[in-house]
């Protein structure tokens, strides 16, 4: 993309963002629940998400991944409905239905034709708070998660780093835990176990609804109203600060896995939007990132890959909306004949030039209008949209933060883009994988084929 295109972006931005404003109705039921509808009359349909403020950071050992389990068996029946039969009564209504678990949520959803509303609603107020869970269902789910877990993390030599990474770099934040839980965990879940998370999390005053779709706020209030006000909250009592203790030396591992290719990841201690002292340094972060990652005229991209080429894909992440501090992580596999030494002393390479010198403007204004732009055509989506308002209001930020992003980012300035990356991304904060690629099993790889 030209300078010039590039400058029509970022003028047309506040138009965008004038049609892209959250306009959010907001209605809390006697019993806690928080109802929060965003009216989208461009297609006939609704997206229903109900998100519970409960994920893996909430567990502690011996239980890792019993959010995961627990989202597996809302599925398997209530007084009402039997085992399966939540996902049958959805599809006959013309809906698609599914959940996701993450580190700080749990999350459940249905897309169906807008008039169809009410079923959703009526099957996820039975699910809150009538669950059946029996022991021969989380027999037969147990052996679903651990093939999961298999498929996932255990066969994908990515997924496996990324692990042990994440478990190396935190040494008393949950983040160090995976989503789907360790595998000693999983094998010795009870129905007990399961039956007290449910009901310690599981509640009208621990959840959020989230509608987007062709509807009026009203009548979805009056809906909630009919099938969730009757439910029980309960006492619902906030967990232990979780606070990552302070990181005096760079760490380092080799992760050594069956794979085809070597990688190697870099993570940084920072605050997120939640817990920066500082809000602006967050979206100084999210900017930074950007600066690196933001599009193929990102640096890594166009110094790394296409420039030295001495990587065949290069990148960086960063959380800005997690309820706790994460990392800004740097990834890369290196190009042939490159070895993941050469790609870690490039990275860092790359930091140190952020450190020492200031984005000229274009550069910047380029990154922003990426940046900005990402995020506004995301929200072309309705499930998008949910999914905004969910994540914001589960974190503990509000869906309100939604409207700043924008403004905030287009405040963002060289200096503080610079400031961050000269205070956080040290080698004190430093943690670094190398994926240290083993032979593959051809005879294993094939019968998994099958």
């Amino acid at each position: 993309m030209n300078n010039r295109l590039l400058c029509t972006v970022l003028m047309c931005l506040p138009v965008l963002t004038t049609q892209a404003e959250t306009k959010v109705s907001e209605h809390t039921l006697k019993n806690g629940l928080k109802v929060l509808v965003k009216e989208d009359h461009r297609s006939p349909i609704a997206i229903s998400q109900v998100w519970y403020k409960v994920g893996s950071s909430y567990e502690p050992g011996g239980i890792t991944g019993i959010s995961h389990m627990l989202e597996h068996m809302m599925f398997k029946g209530t007084d009402k409905h039997a085992a399966g039969e939540f996902s049958r009564i959805i599809a006959e209504n013309g809906g698609e239905e599914n959940a996701f678990t993450g580190q700080d949520y749990t999350a459940y959803f249905q897309t169906m034709e807008a008039s169809r509303l009410a079923v959703s609603f009526e099957l996820e107020a039975d699910r809150m708070r009538h669950l059946h869970l029996l022991a021969d269902e989380l027999k037969k789910e147990l052996q679903v998660v651990t093939e999961e877990r298999r498929m996932r993390t255990d066969d994908n030599p990515q997924a496996k780093m990324n692990e042990q990474f994440m478990a190396l770099a935190y040494s008393n934040s949950p983040y160090k835990h995976p989503v789907i839980g360790w595998p000693s965990d999983i094998a010795n879940y009870t129905v007990e176990d399961l039956n007290a998370w449910y009901q310690r999390w599981y509640a009208p005053n621990n959840a959020t609804l989230v509608v987007v779709g062709d509807v009026q706020p009203n009548a979805v209030f009056d809906l909630a109203e009919k099938y969730f006000a009757e439910l029980q909250p309960s006492d619902i009592k906030p967990i232990k600060p979780q606070t990552e203790i302070e990181q005096l030396g760079v760490r380092k591992m080799t992760v050594k896995v069956p794979a085809k290719l070597p990688s190697v990841v870099l993570g940084y201690k920072v605050p997120a939007l939640k817990t920066a002292e500082n809000e602006n340094e967050a979206y100084a972060l999210e900017v930074l990132a950007g600066v690196l990652d933001g599009g193929s005229g990102a640096r890594l991209s166009t110094h790394l890959v296409r420039g030295k080429q001495i990587a065949v894909s290069a990148g960086a992440g960063y959380g800005l909306t997690a309820r706790l501090s994460n990392l800004f992580e740097l990834e890369a596999t290196p190009a042939e004949g490159k070895t993941v030494v050469d790609l870690e002393v490039a990275l860092k390479a790359e930091v140190k030039k952020l450190q020492q010198d200031l984005i000229n403007d274009d550069e910047l204004q380029r990154i922003k209008a990426q940046v900005l732009a990402t995020d506004i055509y995301q929200k072309d989506s309705g499930f998008y949209q949910a999914m905004e308002i969910g994540t914001l209001e589960t974190a503990g930020l509000g869906w309100q933060k939604a409207d700043e992003y924008v403004p905030k980012i287009n405040q963002v300035t060289a200096e503080q883009v610079r400031e961050v990356a000269k205070k956080y991304l040290v080698d004190d904060h430093l943690t670094i994988a190398y994926l240290e690629p083993q032979a593959i099993n051809t005879t294993t790889e094939k019968k998994g084929a099958k």
